[in-house]
């Protein structure tokens, strides 16, 4: 790990840390069922390669099997929904609005976008993948 991360960021309360020794490529927003119930609305997430991702503070990290190939890290403290994880995945996933701000990333497309909610209107010109979960 570099002496400064390229980004860091962390949950509400600041019970559970972490740093990016590696800038992603951007954020990816995420419309399936399980993301919009997770965050309240679609789930906008980075991922970085597993070894260019560090926690550094882990007070309230929990994790929650959301799947029998996945699980979803949040604080017990304060509630903040933080990664999506998959094991066998080299990339770790994490919600970028954990992120401190700047980041300076942009979106780079939105997926699942056939299960998306009834209410979200896709018009900002970002590609779309067009796969469902249902």
């Amino acid at each position: 790990m570099p002496d400064q991360p390229a980004l860091t960021g962390g949950c509400l309360c600041g019970a559970v840390r972490y740093e990016l020794a590696r800038r992603p490529k951007g954020v990816v927003n995420c419309h399936c069922g399980m993301c919009r119930r997770w965050h309240g609305s679609h789930g906008a997430y980075v991922a970085v390669r597993r070894e260019a991702f560090r926690i550094t503070k882990d007070e309230g990290l929990t994790w929650y099997a959301s799947s029998p190939d996945a699980r979803r890290g949040f604080c017990k403290i304060c509630g903040s929904s933080l990664f999506w994880d998959k094991p066998d995945n080299p990339a770790a996933d994490i919600a970028a609005g954990t992120l401190d701000q700047p980041t300076g990333l942009t979106t780079l497309m939105h997926i699942f976008v056939d299960d998306k909610a009834d209410y979200t209107n896709l018009t900002d010109g970002i590609a779309q993948r067009h796969q469902s979960t249902e």
